[in-house]
């Protein structure tokens, strides 16, 4: 009967939580870059949030993703 046990590995929920603030990262990230040949009319334009914004996003995503990473 041992040989019939399987083994489930259980993919943890920060892993999840990495993949999605990647994802929203490189969304923001990519917005922001458009958006900076053309600004708005925003009085903080020039600081370019969405571009800080979104890499930060980013890297705390694939930090999350390395570190909480199945295995």
């Amino acid at each position: 009967m041992d040989f019939l046990v399987i083994r489930m590995k259980i993919i943890p929920v920060w892993f999840f939580v990495g993949l999605l603030l990647a994802i929203y990262g490189v969304l923001i990230l990519s917005s922001g870059l458009i958006e900076w040949s053309n600004p708005g009319a925003v009085v903080l334009a020039r600081l370019h949030a969405p571009v800080w914004w979104g890499a930060l996003l980013a890297l705390i995503g694939i930090a999350y993703c390395i570190v909480y990473r199945p295995r």
